[in-house]
Order: C-alpha cells, then sequence, then structure tokens
C-alpha cells in the first residue's frame, strides 16, 4: 500500500469528490501529519510549532463547522498503534459529520474558512481525508 499525505487537494480531486451524486450525511475522518516548525507564507509566528498552527485552525474552524450544520465528534493525538505496520504514525485524528457535500463544499469555499486555513497549511505537513458512510449500526 502506498500513502501519499497532501495538504490541499488538486483541482481534479476537487471536482470528482463534489462532483459524485449526492448521498447525504457522512464523517470525515482527518489523519493528520504535523510539521515539525509552523511555516506561515509572510514567516511570522516562526516559533510555533507545526501542531501549535494546526491547533490555531482547529479552534477557528469550529464555528465554519457549525454553520453549515456539521459537527465535530472527536479528535485524538495519536499515541500506538497495535495491529499493522506503517514507517511512521498520522500525529494525529479528527473526525467531522457533515449533512451533505453541499454543505463541506460551502464551508471550505466561504471567506471566514479560507481566511483561517492559512493555520492548517501553515501546520500540515500532509494529511489524508477519508469520506465514510455509516452502516447504520
Amino acid at each position: 500500500m502506498i500513502v501519499t499525505n497532501k495538504v490541499d487537494p488538486s483541482p481534479e480531486q476537487m471536482m470528482t469528490f463534489f462532483g459524485t451524486p449526492e448521498d447525504g450525511p457522512f464523517i470525515m475522518v482527518n489523519l493528520l501529519r504535523f510539521k515539525e516548525r509552523a511555516e506561515y507564507t509572510d514567516g511570522s509566528d516562526a516559533g510555533l510549532s507545526g501542531r501549535e498552527a494546526y491547533m490555531r485552525y482547529g479552534a477557528a474552524v469550529q464555528k465554519s463547522i457549525a454553520d453549515v450544520g456539521a459537527r465535530s465528534i472527536s479528535s485524538a493525538m495519536v499515541t500506538g498503534l497495535m495491529l499493522g505496520e506503517v514507517e511512521d504514525l498520522w500525529d494525529m485524528v479528527a473526525l467531522v459529520e457533515y449533512p451533505s457535500l453541499e454543505a463541506m463544499k460551502k464551508m471550505v469555499m466561504s471567506p471566514e474558512y479560507q481566511a483561517i486555513a492559512v493555520h492548517r497549511k501553515a501546520g500540515l505537513a500532509g494529511q489524508l481525508n477519508i469520506k465514510t458512510k455509516s452502516t447504520g449500526g
């Protein structure tokens, strides 16, 4: 299995993801890897760790999530691996439930979200976003 962490999706990935038929609520699993040091494009906050920069985003994004009717289910630091093998573990896992693809698209395209995304980009070395659908159990 090849795993490639990315910070932003390509335009093609965005079109494919948001172009799929609407199928209602879903949970986005975010597997996050932080930079050792935050990297802001304007050079500010050079003393912050990547985790600290991402936590700025994490606190601010809660309003954007709520504004589209989504909810943060859980976020937790990864502390170990019981089964399987990976070269490097992710640093954090976050789960967000969205009512629809349109709600998520509205959030990520909003000016408010775009303004806080600078902290996300400064702090993340990469991530995986996995869309999941409840099995009803």
